[in-house]
């Protein structure tokens, strides 16, 4: 981290001061009670409860010194910031993380676009009229399987080195090297599976007109759940291929084919309800300039499933050559945003619940 702190870290640090003489919200999320095991602020430890909240905007309602108060405490917003610089502060390599940060959807965009491109333009250099065929659902017909799986492969692999990287220094800056049991780990992926703290305090977030609602979870639910599931259809779809010798395409009953519909359904719902919560929400509990990465996130994983939904439904038509291209670019074009936006930021997330949990469980006072 740099050693002059940013505009973010200075009023995070401003905040917590004030909130940890105050303790009214510490029974709200764990950003309070973890704040209060501190009396001052590091870096890491301001970039560690920044992604220790989940911006349910419950504090920000019951805060006496909020806006327009003279202390002006606005602990959502400026934790949202501030995770918003983290994800350019500990990305690998850190060039690229500007672009995402400045033109989220764009890129976002114009990655997927270019993919498809290349693969409309590897099938039409081979023979074109195979991309208005029918193919009886067989997407080997158009790109040999080889090199489909030598393309995700090389992005897999960047991505996975990128993520490594990313968790490595935001892990060393919150942490130390201090080390978490399994107890903690456990009591991390409990929480993160349940999304134990976007009940905001109990009623769920608050919503446009201060009233809480678990809208906002229920989405992150259907978003999360509806990724694992793909996830899971992907790998089922793989063991398949290379353990039993049965290639693709699996009729509708299968068992990746069933994984993929429920999860694209979640994957539809969820980023859909997501975003129109994000544009209802009151602008003062948001980093607006930063809203694009979250839009991009979105928008890829909208996308995805659409055209996943749709590629499924018509694979027996002409247009299944277009509809596969276009699949492919969206998968590999969130693929490549992975490490740069907010899907990092779930894995931050949990490194942050582990090192809670941690804390919270020998109680003592971090210096």
């Amino acid at each position: 981290m740099n050693q002059t702190r940013s505009a973010a870290l200075q009023e995070a640090d401003r905040l917590m001061t004030v909130c940890n003489a105050c303790r009214y919200c510490e029974g709200l999320c764990a950003v309070f009670p973890a704040m209060e095991m501190r009396r001052f602020f590091g870096d890491g430890d301001l970039n560690y409860l920044a992604h220790l909240c989940h911006q349910c905007g419950a504090c920000y309602t019951d805060c006496q010194y909020s806006p327009p108060h003279a202390f002006n405490v606005n602990v959502p917003a400026a934790l949202a910031k501030l995770r918003n610089e983290s994800y350019e502060a500990y990305a690998w390599p850190k060039s690229l993380s500007g672009a995402f940060e400045r033109n989220g959807v764009v890129v976002a965009v114009v990655s997927a676009l270019s993919v498809a491109a290349f693969v409309i333009g590897f099938v039409a250099f081979e023979n074109p009229a195979v991309l208005w065929d029918r193919h009886a659902g067989s997407f080997y017909a158009l790109m040999p399987h080889n090199a489909m799986a030598a393309l995700f492969t090389a992005v897999t692999l960047y991505v996975i080195v990128a993520l490594t990287m990313s968790l490595r220094a935001f892990w060393r800056d919150i942490n130390g090297g201090s080390r978490v049991g399994l107890e903690a780990i456990g009591r991390a992926t409990a929480d993160t599976a349940h999304l134990t703290y976007l009940h905001g305090g109990g009623g769920g977030c608050t919503s446009e007109d201060e009233k809480p609602s678990p809208a906002r979870r229920i989405y992150h639910h259907l978003t999360f759940y509806g990724f694992l599931l793909c996830f899971a259809a992907t790998c089922v779809g793989t063991l398949y291929h290379y353990v039993f010798g049965w290639p693709a395409p699996y009729p509708p009953y299968s068992f990746p084919v069933v994984l993929g519909i429920i999860g694209g359904i979640g994957l539809l719902v969820g980023p859909a309800g997501l975003f129109v919560l994000a544009r209802q929400r009151d602008p003062i509990l948001t980093d607006r300039p930063h809203r694009g990465m979250d839009t991009a996130f979105l928008l890829m994983l909208f996308l995805t499933s659409l055209t996943g939904l749709l590629l499924l439904i018509l694979r027996d038509t002409g247009v299944m050559g277009i509809l596969l291209a276009l699949h492919l670019g969206v998968v590999l074009g969130l693929f490549l945003s992975l490490p740069y936006g907010k899907f990092v930021h779930g894995l931050y997330r949990f490194l942050a619940l582990a090192k809670y949990a941690r804390e919270k469980k020998s109680g003592a006072i971090v210096e």
